[in-house]
């Protein structure tokens, strides 16, 4: 390809690579909190593992359908009559992420409930680079 061609493509394709650059710098300053909830669930009515998965499945759909939020359940399935439920969101708001998870949180109450079991601690927190 004569030299020509190569410096003028290469000159098209610096404005397009400094705004790449600039964007990416531009994203890596700034702070975008998450913040995490995490459930522990008590499930006294559990006869079984099946019984167990019922209940930590429809909660965790409900939270997903009502809330935007990414659900996960945390620990094993070692015993039928309890269960650890994650909970994380990600915004650029600390206060937005703070009602959020006080709604879920109230939310999943009310749901446990509904299900049978029982909230028996919920805690959550920050997470920032």
């Amino acid at each position: 390809m004569p030299p020509g061609l190569e410096s003028g493509a290469a000159k098209k394709l610096a404005p397009l690579a400094q705004s790449r650059l600039t964007l990416s710098v531009i994203f890596q300053t700034e702070v975008m909190p998450v913040a995490q909830l995490t459930l522990e669930l008590r499930i006294e009515h559990a006869q079984s593992l099946k019984d167990r998965r019922q209940v930590v499945r429809s909660l965790k759909d409900q939270l997903r359908q009502g809330f935007n939020v990414s659900v996960a359940e945390l620990d094993e399935a070692v015993t039928w009559q309890s269960a650890t439920i994650g909970v994380a969101a990600i915004s650029g708001s600390r206060s937005y992420l703070h009602q959020l998870l006080e709604e879920v949180e109230r939310a999943a109450r009310r749901m446990t409930n509904e299900l049978g079991a029982e909230l028996a601690d919920s805690f959550w927190d920050y997470i920032e680079s």
